[in-house]
């Protein structure tokens, strides 16, 4: 039996969560009974902080096959075809170790695909690090994506897009989050250990001392100068064994010789032990012998609470248990039974010493401490928001539009998807570098178009309307590539949850979330929480990065950003609000301020504009479609001529040229289309109560603004240019 002196708050534990397991126990728990509860009942695992407010999310729609609780969220796109969304965040171990952080981060959502029961088919990866001319801004840029794009290329998986954005707020809290689409080929799954004597099979990597600690400690506490001691809970990854359990787990599903399948991730085998067991109602017996291990003195509570990479738990009928180690062996994967189901409702953990551990289950996963913690908005917000915005007028109206599109944020990031292998299946039909991802599915005309969005700038500045520009956004970039936006998953990036304002921040971001998501009918199917992204009392802006999944029934439909065309006409769609400022990319980065309050959203003017989108998508009208975001209309325009290789001529009549060029204003689109359309489109904008202004043309060799002009030469180089030399400056 062990002390309660110090011992639990070294594994994260608070006086008051020991003495609940005590109630819990009725005794004082053993080592591995504490080592368990500490990862289980961390904030990574439990959601003990986030629970109350996530509870109010809209999860539900009858396309929704699985929602919240399971490896990933189930989505129908089609009659019988569906697939697999979620999200995940490895932010703490990127910091620490930047290549295999990233890395296991991609293996982790990789695999809650798999337990679902389907193939992962693409990646995708908002990015947040610090300012890039800061070289551990470059030391860690240059390790995260080499950790994605080995670990991804070699799985075979292809990363389609994401986001690369540099604030000073992430400068020691970056932010590694990656999403994963599946489909479901045959069978879905369920993390479920159904019936007793059920043989519980350990599949994949052999157990090591990576990782121990990674949930309880590394990832459930802030950061301060002493983190980088804390390296060896970083798991450390092996893509080439994740390529063989991928083969594997497929063909497991496909057979039905799988009762319950599980991940182990965060926690290790603490997790899928206790929470298969606690939702299927039953108990686990697990030897701890019979775990095939790395390092042969490893103590029992290392075995269970180590987040080695490249497991999965199994929960099989004895019967077919030969048969479900024969596949293991013919994928040359190591695989022991290693307990079975009980009736019990316990977590039972034996060795050849006798019993190390015997926990209620439901303790473990469904019991731990649900803290409502106080809420306080933040003093400073209101003089944040009654400041000037940075909307004054530049000395220079082209030296202006030059600087932001050659600014980190806006600037190419081809440098980065460069090194993703994008086209593996071929289905890519739109893959880095535009609004949306669109893949097309093995064996179907339907496509699934994907983003993703996290306007961390504007959540500082309004928490509540952040994040409702984060949903609309994320849904825009699924509408302008043709599709339907149907579900997000979310990833809710924040500070110390024990901080009010912290708290505050994240109950209005939810809030947000969910107004937003029932306005557009783009139910949630789940997600992730990082909390304690703080170093040194310095939070992050509050970040939720939303992943919007849509359905396009036709791939070949769908709408690059892209122009094709001289002669095409440009349109600007949705109305622009010239006072919208407030946190925009212009402000920050022409006149170096973050103030104001972002943009209003009108979420019924954005549900029109979609509905625009996804109907000219469908009637082939439009040669491009492009949201209109981040530096406003001139950028968006920049963006759609740098794509195509073709240039520009618009003219604009507003006064005050500036407000109208980088104005953020939401619900707003660029499209283009030949010219015997015009009418066509202006009455589809009619049918459906958005504004159009036709603004020019597709032209070559220049982006001609009217009052100023660039060579198409000129705007390429500072575009495709500004982020490599930035980069290779700060390395130098």
């Amino acid at each position: 039996m062990i002390s309660p002196a110090t011992l639990h708050r070294d594994l994260g534990l608070t006086d008051d969560e020991l003495d609940a397991i005590k109630t819990r126990l009725g005794r004082d728990p053993s080592y591995t009974e504490l080592a368990m509860f500490s990862v289980m009942w961390s904030e990574h695992c439990s959601y003990k902080s986030s629970r109350i407010h996530l509870r109010g999310l809209p999860s539900e729609a009858p396309y929704i096959l699985v929602g919240p609780g399971e490896g990933a969220g189930i989505v129908e796109l089609a009659p019988g075809v569906s697939v697999a969304w979620k999200i995940e965040s490895h932010n703490h171990p990127s910091f620490v170790e930047p290549f295999n952080g990233a890395a296991t981060g991609v293996g982790g959502i990789v695999r809650d695909i798999l337990s679902m029961g389907a193939r992962p088919i693409a990646l995708m990866d908002p990015l947040r690090f610090g300012p890039l001319d800061d070289p551990r801004t470059a030391y860690l840029v240059e390790g995260v994506v080499h950790g994605i794009s080995n670990y991804g290329n070699s799985i075979g998986v292809p990363t389609v897009g994401g986001e690369v954005v540099f604030e000073d707020c992430y400068a020691e809290n970056p932010l590694v989050n990656v999403a994963c689409l599946g489909l479901v080929e045959n069978r879905l799954m369920h993390g479920r250990a159904e019936g007793e004597g059920n043989a519980v099979i350990l599949i994949g990597s052999s157990t090591g001392r990576d990782g121990i600690g990674g949930a309880s400690v590394l990832a459930s506490a802030e950061f301060d100068d002493a983190s980088s001691e804390k390296r060896p809970s970083v798991q450390v990854g092996d893509p080439f064994t994740e390529r063989l359990l991928i083969e594997a787990c497929l063909e497991l599903a496909r057979s039905g010789l799988l009762v319950g399948f599980q991940d182990l991730g965060a926690g290790g085998i603490s997790c899928p032990t206790s929470e298969m067991a606690a939702k299927a109602g039953t108990g686990m017996q697990l030897d701890i012998s019979k775990v095939h291990l790395r390092e042969a003195d490893m103590e029992p509570f290392e075995i269970m609470i180590s987040e080695s990479q490249e497991r999965m738990l199994a929960v099989v009928d004895p019967a077919n248990v030969e048969a479900v180690l024969a596949i293991c062996r013919k994928w040359e994967l190591q695989a022991n039974v290693v307990g079975e189901v009980t009736k019990t409702g316990r977590v039972e953990v034996i060795h050849e010493n006798g019993v190390l551990a015997d926990v209620p289950a439901d303790a473990l996963a469904e019991e731990g401490p649900v803290y409502n913690r106080g809420l306080e908005r933040p003093a400073w917000l209101d003089e944040l928001q009654g400041a000037p915005m940075g909307a004054e007028p530049p000395s220079d109206l082209e030296a202006a539009f030059l600087q932001l599109l050659g600014s980190p944020a806006i600037g190419s990031k081809r440098w980065v998807w460069e090194q993703y292998d994008h086209m593996i299946f071929l289905g890519t039909v739109q893959g880095p570098g535009g609004d949306a991802a669109v893949i097309r599915l093995p064996g179907q005309d339907t496509a699934a178009v994907i983003s993703v969005d996290g306007p961390g700038r504007y959540c500082y500045l309004d928490p509540y309307e952040g994040a409702r520009l984060a949903v609309a956004e994320a849904a825009r970039n699924v509408a302008a590539a043709g599709g339907r936006p149907l579900a997000i998953t979310n990833c809710l990036n924040f500070g110390n949850p024990e901080k009010p304002d912290v708290m505050w921040q994240f109950a209005e971001v939810v809030r947000g979330i969910g107004d937003a998501c029932r306005a557009l009918g783009t139910p949630v199917t789940g997600g992730n929480v990082s909390f304690y992204n703080e170093t040194n009392g310095r939070a992050i802006y509050p970040t939720p990065v939303i992943g919007m999944l849509g359905s396009l029934p036709d791939a070949r439909r769908s709408v690059g950003l892209a122009f094709r065309s001289p002669g095409d006409v440009i349109a600007i769609v949705g109305d622009t609000d010239p006072a919208d400022f407030g946190g925009s990319e212009y402000a920050k980065t022409v006149n170096g301020v973050v103030a104001g309050r972002p943009p209003r959203l009108d979420l019924s003017a954005e549900s029109a504009l979609h509905r625009f989108l996804i109907e000219g998508a469908a009637r082939t009208s439009f040669s491009s479609a492009h949201d209109c975001a981040g530096g406003g209309i001139a950028i968006g325009l920049a963006e759609s001529a740098l794509a195509g290789g073709l240039g520009f001529q618009v003219a604009f009549e507003q006064d005050e040229r500036h407000r109208f060029l980088f104005s953020e204003s939401p619900s707003r689109a660029i499209v283009s289309f030949p010219a015997q359309g015009v009418e066509a489109v202006r009455k589809l904008a009619d049918d459906y109560g958005v504004p159009l202004e036709i603004a020019g043309s597709v032209a070559p060799d220049r982006l001609d603004f009217g009052t100023f002009g660039v060579g198409f030469d000129v705007a390429q180089d500072v575009f495709e240019g500004a982020f490599r030399r930035a980069l290779a400056a700060s390395m130098s």
